[in-house]
């Protein structure tokens, strides 16, 4: 859910422009009016839902080094969707993301 109310938080945000100081709050009423910033803020509140409900039944030592992999999906969207650069350290970070990851919920 993070990883979609990134895409639709990205996305309402290009259709809103850049901000500056003259037109910062025009900015903030227009978030409020902008159906995809409305869906990604929504994605995070849904996404806050299921991520208590998955606490319940999951460690937090196992479930928050798991929510890091919204990194690398977030990367891998900005990429294919938005045409974002990656570059090489980049891919370094998310490879030692994945590893991490890996070995936190590694069972033996």
């Amino acid at each position: 859910m993070s990883v979609a109310g990134q895409f639709w938080l990205k996305t309402g945000a290009l259709k809103l422009g850049q901000v500056n100081s003259s037109n910062w709050f025009s900015h903030v009423l227009g978030i409020l009016t902008t159906p995809e910033l409305l869906a990604g803020l929504a994605c995070y509140g849904l996404g806050a839902f299921t991520y208590i409900l998955l606490l319940t039944r999951v460690n937090l030592s196992v479930a928050g080094p798991a929510a890091s992999l919204v990194y690398v999906f977030s990367v891998l969207v900005g990429y294919f969707i938005f045409k974002e650069t990656i570059p090489i350290s980049r891919y370094v970070g998310l490879a030692l993301i994945i590893s991490g990851v890996i070995l936190v919920i590694w069972k033996k």
